[in-house]
This record gives C-alpha cells, structure tokens and sequence, in this order.
C-alpha cells in the first residue's frame, strides 16, 4: 500500500488493469507448433473500421478500443502486456496437391484472451513460415476479409471474426503497389486441418496425439465419453469435425457464398469459414461458377464445394489413423458428412421457401427438396437469375399474401422462360398451401438476407478508401451487420450488380 496515499486520504495507486486479460491456449503446447515472434511494426497507422460487436464478444471497453494503445497494438507496433506472440506451423494440400510445410506466413496470434477467444493481426509482417511472401496482406483484400468475417456471423454461417481494420501508407508490391493493413480477426481457435497433416507427414506421433487432445479437451470434450466408433476418442473427434464441416458447407451453399480457395491449411477445425480471399456470392445464379481468378482448373468451382470439403477430411482422416488405429473406423467417422450435408442443406433450402422441416401434415423433407428445390435450382441456372434477388422478392411476395401462379410476378419477371416458372410456382403454391401463411413468411425473412457482400460492393468501399473515404466501409459494414433488414436508405444495395461487376477478377494474390 501507498502509506503517504493513504495518510492524505486519498486512494492507494494502483496498476491500470490491463485492456486484455489473457490466458494459455495455444501456446501451451509448446515450441514444436509455433515460433514466438513480435509482429513487425508499420509506419504511421490508423483506423479504418472496429467491429462493436466483436469488441462486446470480448469484454473490450470501448474507449480503449477508440485509443492510440489500442491502434498500435492492433496493428502489430506494440506487444500488449501479457501477449506473447506466435506464428504457428502447419502443412497441407493446395489445389489438390501436397505442399509440405506452410503455416502462419502473415498471421501473428497475440494469444487467448480470458472469455476464450484468440486474436490474431493478419498482415503483421513476415514469419519463419513466409516463404518468399512478405508478410504483408494490402487494404483490398483486407477491407474485404474484415467486411465478410461480419457478414457471415450476422447471416448466422460459422465464421472467424474480425475486430478491427487498420491501413498504412507502407507500400507493399502485388500486381501493383498497393498500401499496407492489418485485420485484427477472432476466433476460439485458428487451427486447421493443416496442422494435423503437418505432424502426422512428418511421422511425429507424439505431438500429433498432443495436438489432437489438445483440440478435444478445449472443444470437443463430448468425443472422450461417447460411446459411438467403439468408444474411439480419435474417431469421434473425426466424424465431430465431419459434421461440422458438413453444416458449415450447407450454408455456404444456401446462401450462395463461394469460398474460392478451399486448401486443406484453409480448413478450420472447427467447422468456421476461414481465411477470406479470393471468396464471392453469387450474382447470377451458376452451379459452375469458378470465383477464383488463379482456379485455373475450376476444383474450387461453387458446385464442387461440398465435395471438395468431403476430400479435405479425408486428408484429415488419414492424417488422424496413427490415432485412430483403424481404417475401418476412420472411414465410418467420415462417413457421417454423407448424411448430414444433405440433410443440413435441404433444411436451410426449405426455410428459404418458407417450409419448415418437418411440418406436419407436409410429405418428407427429402421429398419436396427433390419435387420443388431441384427444379427451382434448374430453372434458376438455365435462365441466370439473381440468387440472392430471387429469394429476396419472393419472401416479400409471400409476406404480402402471395403464392400462387401470377401473384409472383416481381419474382416471375426475373425468368426469362415463363411457361417454365409457371410450372414450378404452382407447384410451390401446392407446397405452400399446407402452411401457415405469416408463419412461412416470418421463417423467409430470417433466412433470405437482401443485403450479401458481392464484389461490386466490395470494390465501391475499396476504392474510396484508397482515395482516403473509410466511410463507405463503415456504412456497408453497418448493413451487413442486419442482413435482413430493408435498409431503405441504401436500397441500391440490394440491387442487380452493374456492368462492370463481371469484370472484377479476385485471385490468390491479395
């Protein structure tokens, strides 16, 4: 105690409390995974954009988070007390292919903070894992991960979060010279797939197994106990990951997002999208849609997703069967994707046509996926509808009591062949005559957003904060943030993309 303090009356000074309280995570399992490193700083920082919500996720006070400390810090040019930073090592397939090593080569994790969240600063400079990057991620694809990492949480998808966006006048060399910034993302945990391929490539049993407790033990403590796969902790955590990954695939799908670039080192654990890149929502509605300039070859096409996410867990079963023991028990733990995607993402479609389920009174869910989903799907892709439009106006079409035949016409002026649409809206209007009619529309309004963060969007905010407007980043992140809402005041928004959106091209490079 401070005695001359308290002879005066007055209270005894006291340490500022930290702005974050952290707590041993990752770095817990010691240097075999990781390689502690300060992020490298940046001259002359400043805000972009905060995510409140994520702040509120972690118990932030919001003048801190409005402070230069806070700045510095999330841009990588302070270390916080208690922060040890790290760059994690992992391994994977990219684009089909065996890579060998890669890991955190522009990722910086300051650590787990108390509420069990760790934060990570992408952009902060270059790590033992960069290769010949540079550590560096630019504003462009910057505003676009910290933009997206909200809107996918506010459309309810499992996702890593963003906290904050920070740029600099740095210039840092892609097709072009371009500025510097940094997303402060958030997630309970950045691993990936990679990580266990890494040590299971390399025949380390050892840190293999302690890797794989470590994940159960933090996130999957239910695989210890079950008694499904014999009792297999290892297999359980398989089939748990599959499972995951299965609904997280059902979403992207229904809502049209594109992942672009679906390595096994960009596969969250988790079941979280991570790693925004070279992503995009569908415009027009196209199974084959390759979003990824630098997909030559189209494997990462929006219809292969749910495929290609099935083969990235095969590549994480095989890396767990030193665990494991058997294959008969590693492929009965994969097999489990096989049935929920399916099951996942006729739900999430049948919501979007306001059909609950399992309604009574109403034939199977598999059934009237088949009878009115499919079709639908069809006619949308021979006649290149607006996904998100589409969905959009028909919600509104049955909020207003419509649903059968010529009430649509809002949603049927965007088919070209009528005849065509005619046939399945009366099937629908079938389908949607054994429900309740407001409840249908309440179940369509939470589930079809008008607002998605499409390409054109993007590039409106990119391009005004490159001339030094951060306001158009804050004001899309506004909306994105209530999808669902009508936001009249940016109603344009929600609109067709102009001309020039085909035109954008996102590729791996940024």
């Amino acid at each position: 105690m401070n005695l001359h303090a308290a002879a005066e009356g007055q209270a005894p000074a006291t340490s500022p409390r930290p702005p974050i309280s952290w707590q041993d995570g990752f770095a817990a399992l010691g240097p075999d995974f990781f390689t502690h490193l300060r992020p490298t700083p940046l001259p002359e920082p400043h805000w972009i954009a905060t995510s409140t919500g994520t702040a509120e996720l972690l118990g932030l006070d919001p003048q801190w988070l409005a402070s230069d400390e806070a700045l510095q810090a999330l841009t990588g040019n302070a270390v916080l007390p208690g922060s040890h930073p790290l760059a994690s090592v992992y391994s994977g397939h990219q684009f089909g292919v065996w890579a060998g090593q890669l890991g955190d080569g522009r990722a910086i994790l300051l650590g787990e903070t108390a509420s069990g969240h760790e934060i990570q600063l992408k952009g902060a400079g270059r790590t033992p894992y960069s290769r010949m990057g540079d550590g560096r991620a630019v504003l462009r694809s910057s505003i676009r991960e910290f933009l997206c990492s909200e809107a996918m949480h506010a459309l309810g998808i499992p996702t890593t979060r963003a906290l904050s966006l920070t740029g600099s006048p740095a210039p840092i060399r892609r097709e072009e010279i371009e500025t510097a910034a940094v997303v402060a993302r958030v997630a309970p945990s950045f691993i990936r797939f990679g990580h266990f391929e890494h040590f299971a490539a390399r025949d380390q049993i050892a840190p293999l197994r302690q890797l794989a407790d470590y994940v159960i033990d933090h996130y999957y403590p239910e695989c210890r106990t079950a008694e499904a796969l014999a009792g297999n902790a290892y297999a359980n955590f398989l089939q748990a990951v599959s499972e995951r990954t299965a609904r997280l695939l059902a979403h992207w799908q229904a809502v049209g997002f594109c992942h672009g670039v679906m390595n096994t080192d960009n596969m969250s654990i988790l079941g979280l999208t991570i790693d925004y890149g070279p992503f995009q929502f569908l415009d027009a509605f196209n199974p084959g849609h390759i979003c990824n300039h630098s997909d030559t070859q189209g494997r990462y096409a929006f219809n292969r997703q749910p495929q290609v996410a099935y083969w990235n867990l095969y590549c994480l079963g095989q890396a767990l069967l030193p665990l494991i023991g058997e294959e008969e028990l590693t492929i009965a733990a994969l097999e489990s994707y096989k049935q929920v995607f399916p099951q996942a993402y006729g739900a999430l479609m049948l919501r979007k046509l306001g059909l609950p389920e399992d309604a009574p009174g109403t034939p199977p869910a598999e059934g009237r996926f088949a009878a009115l989903v499919n079709p639908l799907l069809q006619l949308m892709a021979d006649n290149a509808v607006d996904y998100t439009i589409f969905f959009s106006r028909l919600t509104d079409a049955v909020a207003a009591g419509a649903g059968a035949g010529t009430d649509l016409e809002p949603v049927r002026d965007l088919v070209l062949d009528r005849e065509a649409f005619d046939r399945w809206a009366a099937l629908y209007a079938r389908h949607l005559a054994g429900t309740d009619a407001a409840a249908a529309a309440a179940l369509m309004q939470e589930s079809n957003p008008r607002f998605v963060l499409r390409n054109h969007l993007g590039e409106m905010a990119i391009r005004a904060a490159k001339a030094g407007d951060f306001a158009p980043v804050r004001q899309l992140l506004a909306v994105l943030q209530t999808p669902f809402a009508p936001h009249a005041e940016h109603a344009e928004w929600a609109g067709f993309p102009p001309d020039w959106a085909s035109s954008i091209e996102i590729s791996c490079s940024s």
